[in-house]
């Protein structure tokens, strides 16, 4: 790995990290109404009810793969009774799965967005490269995900992994990262493309959680005999009730 590479995955993790962080600082402190996922709803349902639910649970399953997969070091699945092939077999069956529902789903909603006029016209720039850095990370992922099978492929659990624990504490091991294949190497950076995206994009309503709905009053109806308004000079007449 040369010396320009090694200063690449060193420096831009935190350079990724910084801007991940100020975005979310700087939207929500100066676009706070802009924090939300501009929905289209209203101009098409039909294709959106069946393409989000399929792309927010696809892309959920995906994330938490991620999670497991660079989160939790080999020795510790190991240590339970998991070897390297059992897992890589799991990851290719329930990450592909989760990875070709999550790509379909998208497919379908920027399929929305093209052939339906009022969707298309209230589609931003930043949405496009949006769905087009996502699109890409998908692919990559299962492309990346299949290669790991290559008899001549170097796990991610001893290169990337590593890597991305040491990041978090200031101690980003270069020379794992330097062993990762191509794939490994484009998968990651597209992925953290994403993230600097994502602070600046419709994907940051994903953070977002309606607490206030826990604690919020209750809503006070009244009837509308009651509340509504009467005209100048009416008076209600009362009903007799028959002894």
């Amino acid at each position: 790995m040369s010396w320009s590479e090694g200063l690449l995955w060193m420096v831009s993790p935190y350079v990724v990290l910084v801007i991940f962080v100020g975005g979310l600082i700087w939207r929500y402190r100066y676009d706070r109404f802009g924090w939300t996922t501009r929905s289209s709803q209203l101009y098409e349902s039909r294709l959106l009810r069946l393409a989000s639910p399929v792309f927010h649970y696809g892309l959920l399953f995906v994330v938490i793969g991620h999670v497991i997969g660079l989160l939790i070091p080999v020795s510790w699945t190991d240590a339970i009774g998991i070897d390297n092939d059992v897992y890589h077999a799991n990851a290719l069956v329930w990450g592909g799965l989760a990875g070709l529902a999550t790509l379909a789903a998208l497919a379908l909603l920027i399929y929305r967005r093209r052939v339906n006029g009022p969707v298309f016209m209230a589609t931003t720039a930043n949405d496009k490269t949006m769905y087009a850095v996502l699109a890409a990370a998908i692919v990559a992922g299962m492309v990346t995900t299949v290669g790991g099978f290559l008899p001549s492929e170097v796990s991610y659990r001893t290169t990337v992994a590593p890597w991305f624990r040491g990041v978090f504490v200031l101690a980003p091991d270069v020379e794992a990262m330097g062993q990762a294949s191509a794939l490994y190497k484009v998968h990651t950076l597209i992925g953290m493309a994403l993230i600097v995206l994502f602070p600046f994009s419709r994907l940051v309503h994903a953070l977002s959680a309606p607490l206030g709905y826990l604690f919020r009053p209750y809503i006070v109806y009244r009837s509308r005999q009651d509340s509504a308004p009467r005209r100048p000079g009416h008076v209600r007449l009362r009903q007799n009730r028959p002894l």
